[in-house]
């Protein structure tokens, strides 16, 4: 099959192009003009040059390369977000969810259509999410309700046009905030991650490779269509697994803050973040793609992706 990968350079562009590579498509990395194409030649993709903003132009190249799926992992993410003005930060990626999946979709009309969304934008409540749970439309926090409005319109997208959704857990491994050199594990490094509130937020962390393997997954069963959450099969609240990634990485323990002096530094957002989100189920996802994420819990991803061993706390308490 000949696969269009957009976000060919990302984080989980890096493990997916080599992937199906190896089991045999012909896949046609999408790069942006002056964009690094070594990283994607040497993985054994064909390069194509195209702005997924630029719509003419787009459509000319993607229609030249004629893919058959077209995997939709477009973002412009910075690697270090600040929570007070995440509408700001997550403003290109906003519109890349938005206008580049229509442009993608006007560009390869008929194409098998993945595209890449987001597994904690359920409304908080109790227990774990499925992926009939409703969106996080009451008491939204402000700085969320752009990005969100974003995801929603991706999604109607990408379903119209008789693609998946993968509903995306936070992701971790090679490029991400949270790899050895990524932001987040230096300021854990550095005692700057504080416990807020309670930590009652419920993470669901999926590694990028195991994204991946989904995507592959995916690809093989074009009769799967709708949305699916790609998470790891226990998530963890932010009280658990940050307290164990600070052991793991030798760190001392996190601080605790309260939620109105939190409020002052990282805004709504940033206290509901680690305190309101909703963990999701991947039960549809292992049930309808037959796949299996590579490490049950994020603790033990992270031990293995960074060189420590846990506490066994989580394992306990999962």
């Amino acid at each position: 099959m000949r696969v269009l990968v957009a976000g060919a350079t990302g984080v989980i562009g890096g493990q997916l192009v080599p992937l199906l590579s190896v089991v045999g498509h012909e896949v046609l990395g999408l790069v942006r003009p002056g964009g690094d194409t070594a990283s994607l030649e040497a993985a054994g993709a064909r390069v194509v040059v195209a702005d997924a903003l630029d719509r003419d132009g787009l459509r000319t190249a993607v229609r030249q390369a004629a893919p058959d799926a077209v995997v939709n992992m477009l973002t412009a993410i910075p690697a270090q977000i600040d929570p007070k003005h995440l509408a700001r930060d997550f403003a290109l990626t906003n519109r890349l969810r938005t206008e580049g999946t229509k442009n993608l979709i006007e560009a390869a009309p008929g194409a098998r259509l993945i595209s890449q969304g987001l597994a904690y934008t359920y409304q908080p409540g109790d227990g774990l999410a499925d992926e009939d749970a409703p969106l996080w439309r009451t008491g939204t926090p402000k700085q969320f309700v752009p990005v969100l409005d974003a995801l929603v319109e991706l999604e109607h997208l990408t379903t119209r046009a008789g693609g998946l959704v993968l509903r995306l857990g936070h992701l971790y491994g090679l490029g991400s905030i949270y790899a050895a050199d990524g932001s987040f594990v230096r300021q854990v490094r550095a005692g700057k991650v504080p416990l807020v509130g309670g930590g009652n937020a419920v993470f669901s962390f999926i590694r990028a490779d195991d994204v991946a393997t989904a995507v592959a997954a995916a690809l093989d069963k074009p009769d799967v269509t709708g949305v699916l959450n790609i998470v790891d099969d226990r998530p963890a609240p932010v009280r658990e697994w940050l307290p164990e990634l600070a052991a793991i990485l030798g760190a001392r323990a996190p601080k605790k803050a309260p939620a109105a002096l939190a409020r002052l530094a990282v805004g709504s957002w940033g206290v509901a973040f680690m305190n309101q989100l909703r963990g999701a189920d991947n039960s549809r996802a292992r049930l309808r793609l037959d796949w299996r994420p590579r490490y049950a819990s994020v603790t033990d991803g992270f031990a293995a992706e960074l060189g420590g061993r846990t506490t066994g706390g989580m394992a306990q308490a999962a």
